[in-house]
């Protein structure tokens, strides 16, 4: 293999947000890696297509089978007319169309060890435990990763056998863990103290047996550049570093960071560890329920092996005869838990979207794990179950019931019986975003056939339009899509995957602004609202939306392999939370301006630089060419801005040459000038007022760069800044790297010359301080008052001389706004953030990482999202069925790298809301028709005594949104004049918003007498039109 074979080309712009998951090694691992996947019904393709979408160098799709009705309740790729063709030569033609960059091959007949042997990994899944045996004997002897998947019903199987010796490189997500040391002793073993700063506190911190290296360490310097080494938390900030009692006295500064170092894992085949799975799961509680589980997939091929079909649905014979064989494949009877056999027995002939789509994820995520050798695998068995989406008590499911009838559905008729299949069909939803999580819902949506009968309706809003990066993860869109809407795209999509379904997209985003066309109408009539949105503000919105029609919620997000699934039940569940401690705090910008420890501040320093030279100027300096009075609102802003306005006229480039000058003096400026200044303030020597040294623990001690032109780095950001300062200025950009170079050859500064006096803050707190005492002195200083006044006839006199020459419009400049998939803003970025991270001795970046800093962009991968949403799907099933038992809902948290699932009962909605003695909850109001016995509308006074009798509760103060209705302090003519009002008068009388005739609801909030200062009342609803709400 030659080098370029070996190290294969990735496609940033597609890949990106799996590459910041992944890593570029990792994915050049993948790119070598030839995949058989075997069984093309529902499991298999979902297991397909998400590794196509991650990027392998192939995938074979195997089946020797032709495709059944029962298919189609899972197989997104067959539709009706397929039915009798092979399962793997249909589903190639669409898989084929999902990733140029993989080739997909479809084959039909029988595993040969010859066919076998030409892949490093092979997928079963719908194959015989004969066929799973032999197969799983020639991998483990020949060095194949082997996965196995299995879905049965609303259970699932999944097993990996890796080898006896598979490495694994990276074995977990997290970035390493790096800190600023505070001080080592000397000793064995050696103690060494990190210095956490409060934003560090709140990251991953060390771990017994993590590996660490060490740089910068002064004194100490044994330790620099030296081998990995073992380390032992003894708290906080104390770690065991191994025995350094021969190493010199350390003195200060250095660094620690976690080495993450090859581990290897040994696998059974399947034959070896069938009789003693080793099962994982982080509820050893449940170790025998799943140990039962895995003798139900073994008793289920014996039966297929005896009966040439699967149990049949609900046939108490069949799972009667299950239980037995059960008994016969396992020594410990007892342990044997037979209601759990006759249960899988039950479903075991449904085929089931949602759970495919869960397993699928998991398994597809095992095959990029042994491609790759990035993260730990599966260790060896996991079991899934999802037994609690069948009917509550009050519901029996019969033989009858679930028998097949020839329909797309029958898998999972199978499972839930026709009545509910008609019941989906009849469901009305909302679903917020069609996106990567979105995508996945759609088409789970269409296999269930949510919204595909008589009367039933699926809304999907999204008003993004479908960018080249989003086809590695949102599957139904392809590169003839790129700049169409995404919603109308991906119901077309779900159209051809089941034409029945009543799908209907729109492109308005979800907010108040939107109010007006999702109002009472629109969500009074849903029965549910599904949330896939990626931001926390917005998801909010919606579940306060959702706590106020009573409608249940189903939320959902991902973050790189993280995923998370909460469902919301009006009365039963917790709404949907506040973003608070959701959201990306902001960095201290003391610690960006002057003491930055990470690559995140270097990179968030640069942003800033980038807004103020290239946006900020531009935009001050339009606006005050337009009109200088705009700047005379506060004086000590418009002294500053103004002294960067003129000098932006004054310093105006006539030529490229000058953008080159320009850039040199920044660079000498930002890496050179004001570090020479800080170390002049606080010499390396300096102490505190305790005596202790002033660069110790979190401040690392800058130190000065010397340009050189030749110097990469160094160039980088000259020709960047360059190219940005004549767009702004709409110059012509002259690409003469020489010429450039020459320019800076020929070039001589002055040197520095520190500003005596400057005093430097040490907190964001003192800068506040300081900024307050510098707009007092500013309002009081005559000085400045002066020059103030001087500037502004100085550029207004330069305005007058622009406008007699015509060069008013010339001068108009180019505010440049960031642009995360702009090279000359991303190398901008990038060389500032690494020559600041050179100045303060903090590893560098690659323009990949700086990208997604600066970009905040959320790492993503497919088989983390399609997992996510066969949970969310499983969760609808219960809400169909209206459920009311709280232990029948599952909130659910998985990161399939690790692998981890856990999934658990949602909380119960708390007391939210209090006033004595009563409490109500969070999903409570106080609700009072808005309509007398006539039909008409009701007074202000006819509904302050409705609430009084009603509900005991005697208002003091009535308002809407932040406008007061009533107030009892208000005098008795005002009151009695509003009280006469009907409420949608008194509503525009008070706020100036008229009332629309469509309205059906008015949210008011209350004030009562007697109210205690921990007392919160529920919001009070008034029905304006009789509705039908439910409790």
């Amino acid at each position: 293999m030659n080098a370029s074979e070996s190290l294969p080309e990735i496609d940033e712009g597609l890949y990106s947000r799996q590459l910041y998951m992944l890593g570029r090694e990792a994915m050049q691992k993948m790119a070598q890696k030839a995949v058989l996947v075997s069984g093309m019904q529902g499991l298999g393709v979902e297991i397909a297509k998400n590794v196509i979408l991650a990027g392998v160098k192939s995938v074979t799709v195997h089946d020797q089978n032709k495709a059944q009705w029962s298919d189609l309740s899972s197989q997104f790729y067959l539709s009706e007319g397929d039915v009798g063709q092979n399962r793997a030569m249909v589903s190639q033609r669409h898989l084929d169309k999902l990733n140029s960059h993989v080739s997909v091959i479809a084959h039909t007949e029988r595993l040969s060890e010859s066919f076998l042997s030409t892949f490093q990994i092979v997928v079963l899944t719908n194959s015989s435990l004969e066929e799973q045996l032999r197969i799983s004997d020639f991998c483990h002897a020949n060095n194949i990763c082997l996965v196995i998947a299995d879905t049965k019903g609303l259970a699932g199987q999944l097993f990996c056998d890796f080898g006896e010796c598979f490495v694994v490189y990276d074995p977990s997500e997290a970035d390493p863990v790096s800190a600023t040391i505070d001080h080592i002793t000397q000793g064995n073993p050696g103690i060494l103290t990190v210095a956490w700063d409060e934003e560090q506190r709140q990251h991953p911190h060390f771990e017994d047996v993590d590996w660490v290296i060490f740089s910068e360490v002064e004194g100490m310097t044994e330790l620099n550049d030296s081998k990995p080494r073992l380390i032992c938390v003894r708290g906080e900030c104390s770690l065991e570093i191994g025995d350094t009692s021969s190493f010199s006295p350390y003195k200060c500064g250095g660094i620690i960071t976690q080495v993450k170092m090859p581990q290897k894992y040994f696998f059974k085949s399947l034959c070896d560890s069938m009789a003693e799975p080793k099962i994982s799961t982080p509820d050893k509680g449940k170790l025998s329920y799943y140990h039962t589980l895995h003798t139900a997939f073994w008793a289920m091929h014996v039966f297929w092996s005896e009966m040439c079909r699967l149990p049949k649905p609900r046939d108490q014979a069949d799972a009667d005869k299950m239980v037995e064989l059960s008994q016969t494949l396992t020594e410990n009877e007892e342990s044997l838990q037979n209601d759990l056999i006759r249960t899988f027995s039950y479903g075991c002939a449904g085929n089931l979207s949602p759970v495919n789509a869960f397993i699928g994820g998991l398994a597809a995520q095992e095959v990029l794990k042994a491609a790759s050798g990035k993260f730990a695998p599966l260790d060896q068995w996991l079991y899934f179950d999802a037994y609690e989406c069948l009917p509550e008590s009050n519901v029996q499911l019969t033989a009858e019931d679930c028998a097949p009838c020839n329909s797309r559905y029958d898998g999972q008729i199978a499972v839930f019986g026709t009545d509910f299949q008609e019941q989906l069909g009849k469901q009305k939803y909302f679903m917020v975003g069609a996106g990567a999580i979105g995508c996945e819902l759609l088409k789970n949506f269409a296999m269930m056939g949510l919204a595909a009968g008589m009367g039933g309706s699926l809304t999907v809003t999204d008003m993004d339009t479908i960018e080249y990066s989003n086809l590695n993860r949102q599957f139904l869109f392809r590169q003839q899509d790129v700049s169409k809407l995404k919603s109308e795209v991906a119901a077309t999509a779900i159209k051809f995957m089941n034409p029945k379904i009543n799908v209907v997209a729109e492109q308005n985003q979800v907010g108040p602004e939107t109010e007006h066309f999702y109002g009472d109408d629109f969500f009074l009539r849903l029965d549910g609202v599904v949330n896939a949105l990626d931001t926390f503000q917005a998801r909010e919105y919606v579940g306060k939306r959702c706590v106020q029609y009573l409608k249940p919620l189903l939320d959902s997000g991902t973050h790189g392999a993280r995923g998370h699934v909460q469902v919301c039940v009006p009365f039963l569940t917790e709404p949907y939370g506040q973003a608070q401690d959701m959201e990306e705090k902001e960095h201290p910008f003391c610690t960006l301006r002057h003491f930055p420890t990470t690559i995140q501040h270097a990179v968030q320093w640069a942003r800033d630089q980038f807004e103020g030279l290239f946006k900020m100027t531009a935009e001050n300096t339009n606006k005050f060419l337009k009109d200088l009075s705009s700047f005379e609102t506060q004086e000590e802003e418009s002294l500053e801005t103004l002294e960067r306005v003129h000098l932006s006229l004054q310093k105006k480039p006539d030529c490229w040459k000058d953008c080159v000058l320009w850039a040199r003096s920044l660079w000498e400026h930002l890496f050179s000038h004001d570090i020479q200044q800080l170390l002049h303030i606080f010499p390396p020597e300096h102490e505190t007022s305790s005596g202790l040294p002033f660069w110790s623990g979190s401040k690392r001690c800058p130190r000065q760069l010397d340009f050189d032109c030749g110097n990469d780095m160094h160039m980088t950001f000259i020709l960047a800044a360059s190219r940005l300062f004549a767009q702004m200025y709409r110059l012509p950009i002259t690409e003469d790297i020489p010429a450039a170079r020459q320019v800076l050859f020929d070039l001589h500064l002055p040197s520095f010359q520190p500003h005596q006096g400057m005093h430097i803050p040490l907190t964001d707190e003192e800068i506040q301080e300081a900024g307050s005492a510098v707009d007092k002195k500013s309002r009081k200083s005559a000085e400045d008052q002066r020059r103030l006044a001087e500037l502004k006839q100085k550029l207004a006199e330069r305005r007058q001389e622009m406008a007699k020459h015509s060069d008013f419009t010339s001068s108009i400049m180019i505010p440049i706004h960031f642009e995360k998939d702009d090279n000359t803003h991303l190398d901008f970025i990038t060389s500032a953030a690494n020559l600041r991270a050179k100045n303060y001795g903090i590893p560098l970046t690659d323009t990949l990482q700086a990208k997604r800093i600066v970009g905040r962009i959320v790492p993503a991968i497919v088989t983390t999202t399609a997992a996510v949403a066969g949970l969310v799907c499983l969760e609808l099933y219960k809400l169909v069925w209206r459920h009311r038992d709280l232990s029948s809902y599952r909130s659910s948290f998985l990161q399939p790298s690790e692998p981890l699932f856990s999934c658990f009962q949602p909380r119960s909605a708390p007391q939210s809301y209090k006033y004595h003695q009563k409490t109500w909850n969070s999903w409570d109001r106080i609700e009072v028709p808005g309509y007398d016995a006539k039909g008409e509308e009701i007074t202000l006074r006819d509904l302050c005594s409705r609430i009084q009798r009603e509900h005991n509760l005697v208002p003091r103060m009535l308002l809407f949104q932040e406008a007061i209705l009533y107030a009892e302090f208000w005098e008795k003519r005002q009151r009695e004049q509003q009280l006469s009002y009907r409420l949608t008068e008194a509503v525009c009388q008070t706020s100036g918003e008229p009332v629309s005739p469509e309205q059906k609801l008015l949210v008011l909030s209350i004030v009562c007498e007697d109210e205690e200062a921990d007392n919160d009342l529920p919001p009070v609803h008034v029905w304006l039109q009789p509705v039908k709400t439910e409790r």
